[in-house]
């Protein structure tokens, strides 16, 4: 069976890119998901690491703190030893997919996504389509 998490999310962070000693690519970047509203919302930060010729390609100049994206892979979870002696748990995700959402404004928060541009074509409109006021009321709908 296989382990999927799906979520959308904030990059914390601006992506890196490494190569491992045995001459993998890596992309890593942190993202954090909002849970919860109110006062009981909270923060969750998952590592996110994307593996091989994905890595490569130029995704890591697009990935940048505030950009909003979509990422889906399989979790773990991982302890470690805080500096200060605590244990502490780390959600890590192998991305199979990293889709960015909107786009990045000039101040560095995000924007929300555009709509898809479609120039105006002119159409001409059969009779069924005249017979329709501009401002149809489905007040009177049955259902």
């Amino acid at each position: 069976m296989s382990n999927v998490f799906s979520f959308t999310g904030t990059v914390g962070r601006d992506a890196e890119v490494r190569t491992t000693p045995n001459g993998q690519t890596v992309l890593n970047v942190t993202v954090a998901n909002n849970i919860g509203f109110g006062d009981r919302q909270q923060t969750i930060w998952v590592r996110v690491a994307l593996w091989g010729k994905r890595a490569e390609g130029q995704l890591q100049n697009y990935l940048k703190k505030g950009q909003q994206v979509f990422v889906s892979g399989e979790l773990s979870q991982r302890e470690y030893q805080a500096n200060d002696g605590t244990t502490r748990t780390s959600l890590e995700l192998n991305a199979n997919i990293i889709d960015l959402l909107g786009k990045r404004n000039e101040q560095g928060s995000v924007a929300q996504p555009q709509q898809n541009y479609q120039p105006q074509q002119q159409q001409q409109s059969t009779p069924a389509q005249q017979n329709y006021p501009a401002n149809d009321s489905y007040d009177d709908v049955p259902f």
